[in-house]
């Protein structure tokens, strides 16, 4: 994630920003899934996990309204 999140900040176009967040969007969310995983079988750390969950599906709202904008603005230059 980090390494194209670095990248879509240095995109030379709208459209490889967007293409680079959208991937920043697909990894992020697989993350989310393993944290799900993990949240079932570490039930010890269950509070850790949803908290770190919670904050990691704001953080992939953000990606999403991110690539959203990008869009819009792309459409309307």
């Amino acid at each position: 994630m980090g390494a194209n999140y670095r990248a879509s900040q240095r995109a030379k176009s709208t459209a490889v920003f967007i293409n680079k967040f959208k991937i920043v969007e697909e990894e992020w969310d697989e993350t989310l899934y393993f944290i799900e995983i993990l949240i079932e079988l570490k039930k010890e750390d269950e509070i850790i996990l949803k908290s770190i969950h919670s904050e990691g599906s704001e953080i992939l709202a953000i990606i999403v309204k991110s690539i959203r904008t990008a869009r819009t603005n792309a459409h309307t230059s």
